[in-house]
């Protein structure tokens, strides 16, 4: 369980993006620019994410679209395949799974010679534990969700490169940091082109969810962002708390083979 991911994969240096994109020190693509979301209002959400190449190399300023870095699957993937925006309940009996609702949304674009575009009908999958550390689909550590399915789906990006999810903020297991998987696929469900890796959150913002119900039922976390060598700052999630819900969103650039 403590060792259920590595990383794998390559990261674009900034010196590589700015030469893949063939940019010198004009204006970046505007398309590149993240929407924010509307349906919550949010204390702390800033989805710019773009980043600021040092004075030492350059001043111009990397499209909010360089490539992220890819982690593996783990090994609670399920290919679930149900087509679903709300993951929350599991299908077969419709029940909710008890947590604080967060509003997950992935804007997808694909990095080329060709520049900086969205990417649409990509189907990107989610799934994360529930709040007290269980993942459906398998059996693990003396829990059987075998024949479960929550807290897992897909959508397929829209001509903007958006998915948007409702799920739970998720628990904690022993050995991890709180997370989330993701994967893309591209050219069809079966397709050759995929994209694995893994959302991270703030310590600061779990520590707050982690106070309330049913998240305090599971006790102190024994693994905060610095302890888990999975963890990649680069794939924080933005994330704030609105009147009802909290609200999370990133931005993601792919380069396919």
């Amino acid at each position: 369980m403590e060792n259920d991911d590595l990383p794998v994969g390559r990261v674009l240096s900034r010196r590589e993006v700015l030469g893949l994109l063939g940019l010198s020190g004009a204006s970046f693509l505007a398309a590149c620019a993240p929407e924010v979301p509307t349906s919550i209002e949010l204390d702390r959400l800033n989805i710019a994410q773009s980043t600021q190449v040092t004075a030492a190399e350059n001043t111009t300023q990397v499209p909010s679209c360089v490539v992220q870095p890819e982690l593996a699957e783990g090994p609670f993937y399920v290919d679930a395949d149900f087509n679903r925006s709300d993951i929350r309940s599991d299908p077969a009996t419709g029940l909710l799974k008890e947590g604080v609702p967060l509003h997950l949304q992935i804007l997808v674009s694909q990095v080329s010679a060709a520049g900086c575009l969205p990417l649409e009908n990509a189907r990107v999958e989610v799934w994360h534990c529930d709040a007290m550390g269980v993942y459906s689909g398998v059996s693990d550590r003396g829990v059987d969700a075998r024949n479960q399915k929550f807290l897992r789906g897909y959508q397929t990006s829209d001509s903007a490169g958006k998915v948007a999810f409702t799920t739970i903020y998720p628990g904690w297991y022993s050995g991890r940091c709180i997370h989330i998987h993701f994967k893309v696929h591209y050219d069809g469900i079966d397709a050759s082109r995929v994209f694995v890796s893994q959302l991270f959150f703030d310590d600061t913002l779990s520590d707050e969810v982690l106070s309330q119900a049913p998240y305090t039922e599971r006790g102190a976390r024994n693994t905060l962002n610095s302890q888990d060598r999975i963890f990649d700052p680069r794939l924080i999630l933005e994330a704030g708390r609105g009147e009802d819900a909290y609200a999370a969103s990133f931005n993601l650039g792919i380069q396919f083979d």
